[in-house]
């Protein structure tokens, strides 16, 4: 039975259904089973009633096995702080401040006490913690934020704009997605722990190989108590989806509310995209960054009309992506970038002449960038247009970057194409073994095991291509395997 109560519990959070998640909780709880997720459900709920003494007996009752977890001294000071603020109580900081016991705090806990005391009426006091913490990684930047918004809506805009300036990811244009959200201040308990838990349950949502199912119990819990919050909104969308709930995380970003900040507007366009609207997730892109000036809006929205491949759409990105660069040397550096993106869209378009101005553009501003000289020197040896200039600029990008799997596949494939066969297939096979999912580089390997006769690796190596090709390549390879290579055939 804890097993199947368990069960129910886990699919009450994925479906939003708290009274089921609250009765499931409360048998697994009463039975003796004080999961976090059961603990978590019930206090969340008993907080949502404005209840402080049963959330702090929930809280007080954990087990020895979550007390020691490294979750629990992440959420249970923060837990204690707002529940004090809820009650009413005096000092309701100090919860989260003696969490490091005799040293400092980390600076995300510390910014996170002074966000308990602005929202106690003790601005001043908040003012002057603040100003003693370092926000140093993303999580106490966000905090610092949040912080700041609190303080200015409590008429300390000083002190607010003296955080904001010791913010780094504030510095300059707001790219992180959570800063292009609107400002919103904590004025409540449940408000405070709803933003706490949905930034640690973003945190899980965006890290390669974060656990997703705590991701999603901190995104529905921080929803539970605070769905007007437009952070608790992203996180618990950015849960779902990493949870293969995309359609709910879509539906997040759709229903509810009229006034879906940008880039939320933006989240719901890549999930239309991701479910095959292409034309329509198009659209509302581009709709979403004209709405805000951020270059990372630019950027999404010319990667959702390459997706869609719809070219005029992904140069108007570009062009406006270009429209604010200045001269300095990472917008230079960017500019380069886009000049060998708007290349990408000519070639595709099959207009080398426009391409290759632009290809050379991109050179003269980044002559020593591997990545720019390998895609110059490739984009120009497939189609066998300066054949010499483009492999010397292959060549200089594989002395530059001889493990990157990419360079040393467009050198071996050079080398195919000028006739040096021996020197392509070492190349070759070093590349596919960085690379073996790679078609292209497999496809490769297999045209030059055919060109230095050994047939049989060739019919192989296709095999293995055929594994992992599209259509089209899929195509040409079992002909290949038919009739072995031939000129129609070959790799393009």
């Amino acid at each position: 039975m804890p097993g199947l109560r368990g069960r129910m519990l886990e699919q009450a959070i994925q479906a939003d259904d708290l009274p089921a998640a609250r009765s499931a909780a409360l048998r697994l709880w009463q039975g003796g089973n004080r999961r976090l997720d059961a603990q978590l459900v019930l206090v969340v709920d008993a907080m949502r009633r404005s209840d402080w003494k049963g959330a702090r007996d929930y809280l007080n009752g954990r087990s020895d096995k979550v007390d020691s977890s490294a979750i629990a001294k992440l959420i249970v000071p923060a837990f204690h702080s707002w529940i004090d603020v809820g009650a009413r109580e005096k000092a309701p900081e100090r919860h989260l401040l003696a969490s490091a016991g005799k040293g400092r705090p980390e600076p995300a806990l510390a910014l996170e006490a002074a966000l308990v005391e602005a929202a106690a009426n003790r601005p001043a006091d908040a003012a002057t913690l603040a100003a003693e913490t370092v926000p140093t990684d993303r999580m106490s930047q966000l905090v610092a934020l949040r912080l700041a918004a609190t303080l200015a809506a409590a008429g300390d805009a000083a002190a607010a704009d003296a955080l904001r300036g010791r913010i780094a990811l504030a510095a300059g244009g707001r790219e992180d997605p959570m800063l292009l959200l609107p400002e919103q201040p904590v004025s409540t308990a449940r408000g405070g722990m709803a933003h706490w838990l949905a930034l640690l349950g973003d945190s899980f949502a965006r890290v390669p190989g974060g656990n997703v199912k705590l991701s999603l119990l901190f995104g529905r819990a921080a929803w539970w108590l605070d769905d007007r919050d437009w952070a608790v909104r992203s996180a618990l969308a950015e849960s779902l989806d990493r949870n293969g709930q995309q359609g709910d995380a879509a539906a997040l970003l759709t229903s509810g509310r009229a006034d879906i900040p940008p880039v939320l507007q933006m989240r719901r366009a890549e999930l239309m995209a991701d479910a095959g609207d292409l034309a329509g997730a198009t659209a509302l892109a581009e709709a979403a960054a004209k709405a805000t000036p951020a270059r990372s809006m630019l950027v999404r929205f010319a990667d959702i009309a390459r997706r869609a491949d719809d070219r005029e759409a992904a140069a108007r990105a570009y062009a406006a992506l270009e429209a604010t660069l200045g001269d300095g040397p990472d917008d230079r550096a960017l500019r380069g970038t886009l000049l060998i993106a708007r290349a990408e869209l000519r070639l595709q378009a099959d207009d080398w002449d426009g391409a290759s101005a632009l290809i050379e553009q991109a050179v003269a501003l980044r002559p020593d960038d591997a990545a720019v000289l390998n895609f110059a020197g490739y984009s120009a040896i497939e189609r066998r247009k300066n054949v010499d200039q483009a492999l010397a600029r292959i060549e200089a990008a594989w002395r530059a970057e001889p493990q990157n799997a990419a360079i040393t596949d467009s050198l071996g494939w050079a080398y195919f194409l000028t006739g040096r066969t021996a020197d392509a297939v070492p190349l070759l096979e070093k590349a596919q073994a960085s690379a073996p999912g790679n078609a292209v580089i497999v496809e490769h390997l297999g045209d030059a095991y055919w060109q230095a006769g050994r047939r049989f690796q060739a019919r192989y190596t296709w095999r293995a291509a055929a594994l992992v090709a599209d259509a089209d390549m899929g195509a040409r390879l079992a002909a290949k395997l038919r009739d072995g290579l031939t000129a129609a055939t070959t790799a393009p």
